[in-house]
């Protein structure tokens, strides 16, 4: 049987009719999953009207060089509490590695290193995540609504929030308009 953290470094890709509208085409980056229960980032739908410029106006860090790039929504989970997804270039006091394709940080110190042009050269700043007890997940992806593939980083980076999902099954060679959210009985 394969290790309970083989999904860490991973995406999550909502199936069609998962049957919870918080997560209808979720696209998430797992970054925790082990005996204890899992933890993954949302990627695939921004925060209308909030910027990373907000935020660090709310910690009052001068946002000085760095863009005003939208804030994800990361889950249903503690959603007023911040996340950066990034490139394992930079490393905070409390960032961990993600099977060596990303990094997590969640606190202000990955923010004021963005601001000041000294952070991680790729980051996404996300709100909340998803949660899932012991076994929870593990449970789910026996049943229709989860699909996982390979964490890659040009997902994450390069793709905008709203394309995700769909590019995210075309790199697992699946046309996402193909897929049944039910199955039928003969």
């Amino acid at each position: 049987m394969e290790s309970a953290a083989f999904l860490t470094g991973q995406f999550l890709l909502a199936m069609p009719g998962i049957g919870d509208p918080r997560f209808e085409r979720a696209v998430i980056a797992m970054c925790a999953h082990d005996e204890e229960g899992a933890l993954g980032i949302g990627i695939g739908e921004t925060i209308e009207g909030l910027g990373l410029h907000d935020l660090l106006e709310q910690f009052e860090i001068d946002p000085g060089e760095a863009p005003d790039a939208a804030v994800h929504f990361g889950g249903p989970v503690e959603p007023r509490r911040g996340f950066v997804l990034h490139s394992p270039d930079w490393g905070g006091q409390d960032t961990i590695d993600v099977g060596g394709r990303w990094a997590l940080s969640g606190t202000i110190d990955v923010l004021r290193a963005i601001a000041d042009g000294k952070g991680p050269s790729r980051w996404l700043v996300a709100l909340g995540y998803a949660g899932w007890g012991e076994g929870q997940l593990d449970a789910e992806m026996t049943r229709h609504g989860w699909f996982n593939t390979e964490g890659n980083t040009g997902l994450l980076y390069d793709v905008d929030a709203e394309d995700r999902w769909v590019k995210g099954y075309a790199a697992a060679g699946i046309d996402p308009r193909l897929l049944a959210n039910s199955t039928g009985r003969a």
